[in-house]
């Protein structure tokens, strides 16, 4: 909606990656430099790192649509949870073999043969593979295989690994992949731009859809961007997006501050838009088990934000019930165990006043018994307390409804 308003022939603020609209800001032109060192020795692996939305698929979009494919055959997985079997076929399938069934054996023996075609034509290959923190070490071993294939002393394939921080913590830190890690020829980790490389990122890609200057940004738009997305490019093209066409929705031909301020807010109202420099919320006590039922709310108390501490409690009322009832079969249990004992002979006085102090033990178990069903009874009350909370606030919540 908002390319049609400012005459733009394109949409430059999608999420997916498009090599059209690389931006080379300085932690990518580093990871280009890391990437040319790599490919020019021809073997092992490469592996660029970053956080979620740090650019690293549209790198690897890019680096694809500037090779010359006259010299370098280049193929590219993006992996969900695959086992090493699974890889392999995914990588053959990736460089266009179709192996029948699934037998890992025949799918080798035709990677390698098309290794050796290639290598024959005077092209070398290479196998990028996306979202590595996903696969299992079995898979990553695999990979480690395939850049093994070799013909005499030449390697026939490079892979180019790309993934989140927790793969670089996996790789540096498991001894399970020391192998691999003596394989790894270059690696870089893709922090966030600076902030003054937001402003001309975004006029860059603006720039790639033809835009001639409507609208136009206030210079402070850029700083607040930079801020409130920690200088990430996918945060910055969905912020920037959603700008936009309320830029669009509104006939705006300069983009403000207070515009800015407007959409962050919604978005941090809808949950999208998370604070990069936020430290994780720490976990919700759970209720001790002797803890009271949760008191009645005054009816002066206010009803905006029952939502997190309400799921907290009930989510450790569960889990007080939980744990009562395992305590109250484990008191059951004791009780049969004393209820089976035989009855003591005749004229065993020691015997008589020991089964004595049993029955007494007996009686006192089956009080406790009774006490912890009636907590559990007052805690489930509780639990309906607190989904009565949650029901009055999402039928009195009018916008989150309509999100």
């Amino acid at each position: 909606m908002y390319d049609t308003f400012y005459k733009l022939t394109g949409r430059p603020f999608q999420l997916t990656p498009d090599p059209e609209f690389y931006f080379e800001s300085g932690t990518h032109r580093k990871a280009l430099s890391y990437l040319g060192y790599g490919l020019a020795q021809g073997e092992g692996f490469i592996v660029i790192t970053g956080a979620v939305g740090a650019g690293k698929s549209t790198l690897a979009a890019h680096l694809l649509a500037t090779i010359d494919r006259q010299r370098l055959t280049a193929a590219q997985i993006v992996t969900s949870r695959l086992d090493g079997g699974e890889m392999v076929h995914m990588a053959a399938r990736a460089f266009g073999l179709a192996a029948a069934g699934h037998d890992k054996a025949s799918a080798l023996a035709l990677i390698e043969a098309f290794l050796h075609e290639e290598a024959r034509a005077g092209r070398r290959c290479l196998l990028v593979v996306d979202e590595t923190q996903n696969l299992s070490i079995e898979a990553l071993e695999e990979l480690r295989m395939l850049s093994n294939f070799q013909l005499g002393a030449h390697p026939l394939l490079q892979i180019l690994l790309l993934g989140q921080p927790e793969f670089r913590d996996l790789l540096q830190n498991s001894p399970r992949l020391e192998q691999l890690r003596q394989r790894v020829i270059a690696t870089h980790h893709l922090d966030a731009m600076q902030p003054e490389e937001v402003g001309p990122y975004v006029l860059h890609r603006l720039a790639c859809v033809g835009w001639n200057g409507n609208p136009a940004f206030d210079a402070r738009v850029f700083a607040d961007l930079a801020k409130a997305t920690g200088c990430l490019p996918r945060r910055i093209n969905q912020v920037v997006g959603r700008l936009m066409l309320m830029g669009a929705v509104e006939q705006k031909s300069r983009i403000e501050p207070a515009m800015l301020a407007e959409v962050i807010a919604d978005l941090e109202r809808d949950g999208t838009l998370a604070d990069p420099d936020a430290p994780a919320p720490a976990p919700a006590p759970l209720i001790a088990a002797e803890a009271p039922a949760a008191p009645a709310p005054s009816s002066a108390a206010p009803q905006a934000s029952p939502s997190a501490a309400a799921i907290a409690d009930l989510a450790g009322l569960q889990k007080a019930l939980a744990a009562h009832a395992d305590q109250i079969v484990e008191l059951q249990r004791a009780v049969l165990e004393l209820a089976d004992m035989p009855a003591p002979p005749a004229g065993a006085s020691e015997t008589e006043s020991r089964f004595e102090a049993l029955e007494a033990a007996q009686g006192a178990l089956q009080q406790r018994i009774v006490m912890l069903e009636a907590r559990g009874a007052e805690q489930e009350q509780a639990i309906r307390h607190v989904l009565t909370m949650l029901i009055e606030w999402l039928e009195n919540e009018t916008p989150r409804r309509a999100a």
